[in-house]
């Protein structure tokens, strides 16, 4: 079972995923964790192909991306069927996600005029969105489930900057978003550090 969440997401990916795949499968056999499990293999499987390099398998792993978002819908919340276990599981299959798409972003790219520091320069934005996600996971271990959401504007949530990723390859501006990836997700991570200092070293929470 999924994780326990009386909130729902309202990141323009959840709202999507739940309008053409979560709501058609409520009546079915299809249970939260297939979801996570197919949105996991899909997010392998987008990394993957970035990695060989080749514009059609960029355009490939673009779109396996692209379905990995949509697979992260709201199939516990909506049918009841929630558990910590599931939350977790969720959680580390973003992390995982939204990592390796990095990294196999850097791999692609040594071939470009970045040579094979493309490489590093893939681990460290990939590492950084993995850190993020795990001081989320710590934070709500403790505080509980959306303890360390930051809420955002206009019908926009921090979460949806993750669809730059496949429109930027799509665009052929796969090299600006590895430079972007490299320097903005640590400095993202810092951020968060800054932002939940509290939850994370002790003590009580920033005021909001």
């Amino acid at each position: 079972m999924q994780g326990v969440d009386e909130i729902s997401h309202n990141t323009w990916i959840h709202k999507v995923s739940r309008a053409v795949i979560v709501r058609p499968l409520i009546e079915t056999s299809v249970t939260p964790n297939h979801l996570t499990t197919l949105r996991l293999v899909a997010g392998l499987g987008a990394a993957l192909a970035l990695a060989v390099g080749e514009p059609v398998w960029s355009m490939t792993g673009a779109g396996l991306f692209v379905l990995s978002m949509l697979l992260d819908g709201d199939l516990a919340r909506l049918t009841g069927k929630t558990s910590p276990g599931g939350h977790v599981y969720d959680l580390v299959s973003d992390a995982t996600s939204n990592s390796l798409i990095f990294v196999g972003l850097g791999f692609g790219l040594r071939g470009s005029e970045y040579g094979l520091w493309a490489i590093p320069m893939g681990v460290v934005a990939g590492a950084a969105v993995g850190a993020i996600l795990l001081m989320v996971m710590r934070i709500e271990a403790s505080e509980g489930a959306r303890a360390a959401e930051i809420q955002g504007a206009a019908g926009f949530d921090p979460d949806d900057a993750i669809l730059l990723v496949p429109i930027a390859i799509l665009l052929g501006w796969s090299q600006g978003l590895l430079v972007a990836a490299a320097i903005g997700a640590p400095a993202f991570a810092l951020l968060f550090v800054f932002l939940y200092r509290r939850q994370l070293f002790g003590g009580e929470a920033p005021a909001s």
